[in-house]
């Protein structure tokens, strides 16, 4: 059998001092700089397709979920989140989440969601 030409030993030279304890704790270190840019992506960016899906999961049909998410899209309000957007109006004017969904895909309250996010960020 041929010997493994690696550099394992060379690699592990910075940990091999540590105790479990700090293996464990340098372990989670690295899984977190790992998984943080994946967070910092999913916090700023959406897409159609996500929010579809999270209309889905409200109880939207699939034809339903599509005029929701272009209409939000055309005026930039997508970035809020389409879910985000439908409870926003649904609480604020006292509607049924269906009732306020349905009434922004029909255009209405699209200038409320402006104003409410543009004083808000």
């Amino acid at each position: 059998m041929k010997e493994r030409n690696d550099d394992f030993e060379k690699r592990r030279e910075h940990i091999k001092k540590m105790s479990d304890s700090e293996l464990k704790s340098y372990f989670y270190e690295l899984s977190e700089k790992l998984v943080d840019p994946l967070l910092d992506l999913g916090y700023k960016y959406t897409s159609k397709s996500v929010e579809r899906s999270v209309l889905l999961r409200m109880g939207f049909s699939s034809v339903e979920a599509k005029a929701i998410v272009d209409i939000l899209n055309e005026h930039n309000l997508l970035r809020k989140g389409a879910g985000h957007c439908v409870y926003k109006v649904a609480a604020d004017k006292n509607l049924s989440i269906r009732d306020s969904g349905i009434k922004i895909s029909e255009g209405d309250f699209i200038d409320y969601l402006l104003e409410v996010f543009n004083k808000n960020g």
